[in-house]
């Protein structure tokens, strides 16, 4: 599926902290990412928008933007900035950990959204979408494991927000067969990995990975390789 191309940013804040696996983009770059595209002529959106819009033949000028986990430092950096630029997101929020932490990986603790932090999030015109219950790997796991995972959180979530969720996120990027035909069966509308074009159908959306140091030449440079890399497929 050819789709613009999506950035995946995960936690927006300027701590200092170590940062191990480079999940940390300084509020200042973010800044200058979506200054660059609205330069460009571009504006972000969710993901949910970017395929309507496509459908509609007017995907033109948009990339999609999102953000991995529910980090808590979305709303105080990554919002404002959204605002201020006129764009959309999608955030991906791991439903089974709201309000805790990000205990699935050995780097620093990281704060996750609560269920008000979510409906803020939905309130200020951003999309919520689902990145499972607890952030496990998926591929090569069991039927009762995928739906436990992938269909709860979309339950979790709907009742928090008391509407629909459309966008699901693999953990990691990681998926197959079995995982995605999940995706599809909880009723989700679409699901997107991490830089994989294979087979890139509507539950398996590549984004383009934003780390901390990508400039606005990276941003550029990443826009033109995904270009290059829908006409290879």
């Amino acid at each position: 599926m050819a789709t613009p191309p999506v950035f995946m940013y995960h936690s927006i804040s300027p701590s200092s902290l170590p940062d191990p696996h480079r999940l940390r983009v300084h509020p200042d770059r973010l800044d200058r990412h979506l200054r660059l595209l609205r330069r460009f002529g571009y504006r972000g959106v969710s993901l949910s928008e970017l395929l309507r819009a496509q459908e509609r033949g007017e995907a033109r000028g948009l990339v999609g933007l999102t953000f991995d986990d529910g980090y808590t430092d979305y709303l105080e950096h990554a919002l404002p900035a959204l605002r201020r630029y006129g764009m959309t997101s999608t955030l991906y929020a791991v439903a089974g950990r709201l309000g805790g932490s990000n205990e699935w990986d050995d780097g620093p603790r990281l704060g996750l959204m609560d269920r008000d932090q979510l409906r803020a999030v939905a309130a200020a015109g951003q999309e919520v979408g689902s990145h499972t219950m607890t952030h496990p790997h998926l591929a090569g796991t069991g039927a009762d494991f995928l739906m436990a995972e992938i269909g709860g959180s979309r339950e979790v979530l709907q009742d928090v927000l008391q509407e629909e969720i459309a966008s699901f996120c693999y953990p990691y990027g990681e998926f197959d067969d079995d995982a995605a035909a999940a995706v599809r069966a909880a009723g989700y509308d679409h699901g997107c990995v991490i830089g994989d074009y294979e087979p890139a159908d509507r539950f398996t959306l590549p984004r383009c990975y934003i780390s901390p140091r990508d400039t606005s030449a990276h941003l550029i440079a990443r826009m033109m390789r995904h270009s290059v890399r829908l006409r290879l497929h």
